[in-house]
């Protein structure tokens, strides 16, 4: 990598800056998965709907979380899919051989998600589910209590012995959030075992790093990329803690619990 860490510690790396140019940078074949939750652009049927501030369209529900906005977030549907098939190509690039794709993407973006995955050059594998039952009311609707992954290979994956990962969760919202669009650590940490022990997972949108110390819990090595100066320090923050922690291995070892 030519640019310079903004954040390292020999099994963790963090880079500050955009994400696709960041991409470019990084040796072919290198990575073992790329788990990432990209802005989403959603909040809405229209452009102008998209264009609200991030803290409008995810923090709408009334509790006052003092959190950073995040940029990228107000692209239109289909400059959304070509600005993904542009970093997923890049992703797959970087990917070795059978490598694991999962992104992240809410009911709007879903189909484009989707086609985006496959226009980047990989096998679309299935959709993954986070159902949310803290999600907000719609009266006379259904209630939109979902996120998905979206997940995929670089070229075909063998069918192995070994661990059977989740296909769904089913868990709240974090509730002391360091990121205003953050997923749960559990979800994360079941994600990134797809990866082999030891093995390299990338995240190009790190916001407040959350891929990365589920990574480094469970005994991954991680790469992350963020273009927020603030999330880089709270995601530094972070992983400088979740590095000086035992790995579930080692509890387990131990006879603890992870």
């Amino acid at each position: 990598m030519t640019a310079a860490p903004y954040y390292s510690d020999g099994r963790a790396t963090l880079l500050w800056g955009e994400a696709l140019a960041l991409l470019l940078d990084l040796p072919d074949a290198s990575v073992d998965a790329v788990v990432t939750d990209p802005p989403y652009s959603s909040g809405g049927q229209y452009r102008g709907d998209r264009m609200a501030s991030t803290a409008t369209k995810y923090l709408g529900d009334g509790r006052a979380v003092p959190l950073p906005g995040f940029e990228g977030d107000n692209r239109d549907q289909r400059s959304y899919a070509y600005w993904c098939a542009l970093w997923l190509a890049q992703a797959l690039r970087a990917s070795r051989p059978g490598a694991v794709l999962a992104v992240f993407s809410d009911w709007r973006q879903l189909p484009t998600t989707t086609d985006a995955v496959q226009a980047g050059g990989w096998v679309w594998r299935g959709i993954l589910a986070w159902a949310k039952p803290d999600a907000r009311p719609q009266f006379a609707r259904y209630r939109q209590a979902a996120e998905f992954v979206v997940w995929g290979t670089n070229g075909p994956r063998a069918i192995e012995p070994g661990e059977c990962l989740p296909g769904w969760w089913l868990t709240t919202t974090p509730r002391d959030r360091h990121h205003q669009t953050e997923k749960p650590l559990q979800v994360l940490r079941d994600l990134v075992r797809v990866a082999d022990p030891g093995g390299l997972v990338l995240d190009p949108f790190a916001g407040s790093g959350t891929t990365g110390v589920a990574a480094l819990i469970e005994g991954r090595r991680f790469i992350g990329f963020e273009q927020s100066a603030d999330y880089c320090a709270i995601a530094a923050a972070r992983l400088s803690t979740a590095a000086m922690a035992p790995t579930s291995d080692q509890l387990d070892l131990l006879g603890g619990v992870s």
